[in-house]
């Protein structure tokens, strides 16, 4: 881009100039060195873990899954070498590619909190580097609905095939059609079944208390866009709504979200569900497998 030229963005009658960022990047993340300093957790209580009086002292128990031990090692282990001296512990880490827990063992109890509350803290910093594995979402492709996005692709290729970019590569795959609540950083397989398992909960503690145990009938329709400006579009998607006028769809889908973020499954991003399913994404062309799996509830259809 002209750094003298960038583009313009209309906005509501006003203009504006849309300026590129350049950040910085990070190829050998793995040996990046991060660490809370002295000081910033030596204070912290505990109580939301465990630390277990042993007959030389203490110990606590991290679960970790294993893509993320790098990042307590770091760059030649100095991560880990700063952590036990500061903390005067010792940090006991799986080898690499082995599933297993962190194991924090010191002399003195306010060493082991802090050095489990220094691992969370980075922990939590790295995960949400991850590229996301999963998403969470309401299936979409029955055969009617399915018929009906081929129709409309038709349509669309159509009226739109000397159109320079517009191909059939562009759309989205009928069986995979879906509307997605959330993404998901589940990095082995204790943490995909535990998202499994609160997804059952859910499923008996209100989404049959909402739907009273009967299908829920939606109704998909209408063309939107993912951006103001309208020759800057990449993703178009569909509207969807309940057929009898309610929200019940919408409240099942805020409270599993509400449910996983408290959960620690997943990063809180909006206040309330977007209901929407893509039908048309420029990064379809690009890579047609991308995405994640999928956590799905499949709903029933009159």
């Amino acid at each position: 881009m002209d750094v003298l030229r960038p583009p313009l963005i209309r906005i509501e009658g006003r203009v504006y100039r849309k300026n590129l960022i350049q950040e910085q990047a990070f190829p050998h993340e793995e040996e990046e060195d991060f660490y809370a300093g002295r000081g910033d957790c030596m204070d912290e209580p505990g109580d939301a873990f465990v630390v277990e009086e042993t007959e030389r002292g203490f110990r606590c128990r991290v679960e970790v899954p294993s893509p993320l031990y790098k990042y307590i090692i770091g760059k030649k282990g100095e991560t880990k070498k700063r952590l036990e001296t500061e903390t005067q512990t010792s940090i006991s880490i799986p080898k690499p590619g082995v599933e297993g827990e962190i194991v924090i063992m010191g002399q003195h109890r306010s060493g082991v909190v802090s050095a489990r509350t220094r691992i969370d803290v980075l922990l939590d910093s790295f995960r949400k580097k991850q590229p996301f594995t999963h998403f969470l979402s309401f299936a979409l492709n029955q055969p009617t609905i399915q018929e009906k996005f081929l129709q409309f692709k038709e349509q669309v290729l159509e009226k739109c095939s000397k159109d320079h970019g517009v191909s059939s590569s562009l759309f989205q795959n009928p069986a995979k059609l879906h509307l997605t609540l959330g993404t998901l950083v589940l990095l082995n397989e204790q943490e995909i079944q535990k998202a499994c398992d609160l997804l059952q909960r859910c499923k008996e503690d209100f989404v049959d208390h909402i739907t009273g145990g009967q299908p829920l009938t939606v109704e998909v329709s209408g063309v939107e866009y993912m951006n103001d400006d309208p020759a800057m579009t990449d993703v178009l998607y569909v509207k969807v709504h309940m057929k009898d006028g309610s929200d019940r769809l919408q409240m099942i889908a805020d409270q599993l979200v509400k449910q996983f973020v408290a959960s620690g499954l997943m990063l809180k991003e909006w206040d309330r569900v977007k209901l929407h399913a893509t039908v048309m994404n420029t990064l379809f062309r690009k890579d047609p497998r991308l995405g994640g799996r999928c956590l799905q509830i499949k709903p029933r259809r009159k």
